[in-house]
């Protein structure tokens, strides 16, 4: 199995059902993503909320479980890397963390960005290969 790191938009679908972390998971992959991550999550929960039909409750819960399957690693772990994925992703600063850390980790990512999937350093599963991991 593999350590994948996962980026915010496909944590996002946690809260979905037929969730794509879950089905990681249970396939037995380990899965990561960076601490900041969490902040957005919670910054974007009124939004997740209305697209997952679920009530604050339910998404504490579910942010709970979350928790549970995805390592959330802070940023003195990977901070070294941040300026080689500052260099790689330099049209694309909001992916560095995930890049950074997936660097620190020599680990993929799941990841739809095409600009973070244009980089030659470290293999991005987009939606069409994940077929390769479940």
């Amino acid at each position: 199995m593999m350590r994948l790191v996962i980026d915010t938009n496909k944590l996002f679908t946690f809260f979905w059902k037929g969730s794509l972390i879950k089905k990681l998971s249970l396939a037995g992959h380990s899965l990561f993503s960076p601490e900041l991550a969490l902040e957005e999550l919670d910054r974007n929960k009124e939004e997740i909320i209305t697209k997952a039909n679920i009530s604050e409750k339910e998404f504490q819960f579910l942010k709970n479980i979350l928790k549970n399957n995805v390592a959330f690693i802070p940023f003195e772990k990977y901070h070294e890397h941040i300026p080689r994925a500052l260099e790689l992703l330099k049209d694309n600063a909001k992916d560095i963390d995930f890049l950074a850390l997936a660097m620190y980790l020599r680990s993929p990512i799941i990841s739809d960005d095409r600009e973070l999937k244009n980089q030659s350093e470290i293999r991005v599963f987009n939606n069409e290969e994940l077929g390769e991991l479940i």
